[in-house]
């Protein structure tokens, strides 16, 4: 049975791929393969671009999206993963706008939780803070609460910029 966590972030997703331009892309977001796929149900088929292993490629291709008028949400099932996409995250995607392009990619990851199953510690890291140090206009918002999701893809939804959002539900 879902959390009211996880129910929140599938309204949310289902939010955001009402927008034409939506296009959902990452590692299990076509096939089930990590918990990220459930929160992707509702979404349509047609909105989804399954990845494989290849972090660094999909965040500059989010980039590229993003420069040609897409929205897309960038999916890492770990936050652990994502330190593979930093060079395009913190040396691309978040100096564009000192140059005036101004992409806009929602960068969706999750830190992995410990119980009831430990993954170990290449699984379940909390970047958030070293994130937040690093990035200088991606806002980064770390949430715990279904409350606390609803306010950050509302953010993310409305803001003029990149967003990163980390999924760590308490």
């Amino acid at each position: 049975m879902p959390s009211k966590f996880a129910d929140a972030v599938n309204v949310e997703m289902r939010r955001i791929a009402a927008d034409p331009r939506a296009l959902f892309v990452g590692q299990s977001v076509e096939y089930d393969g990590a918990a990220m796929y459930a929160s992707l149900d509702g979404v349509p088929t047609a909105q989804r671009l399954e990845m494989p292993v290849i972090e660094d490629f999909q965040m500059g291709f989010c980039i590229g999206l993003a420069l040609k008028g897409k929205l897309p949400i960038c999916l890492f099932p770990r936050f652990d993963f994502m330190l593979l996409a930093v060079n395009q995250l913190v040396n691309h995607l978040d100096k564009l706008p000192i140059f005036g392009w101004e992409p806009k990619v929602i960068i969706r990851t999750t830190v992995g939780q410990k119980v009831p199953l430990d993954a170990g510690p290449q699984h379940t890291q909390n970047y958030t803070d070293a994130f937040r140090a690093m990035l200088l206009s991606i806002p980064v918002i770390q949430v715990r609460s279904a409350a606390e999701v609803t306010w950050a893809y509302d953010f993310a939804r409305e803001a003029p910029r990149s967003v990163l959002v980390v999924e760590n539900p308490a």
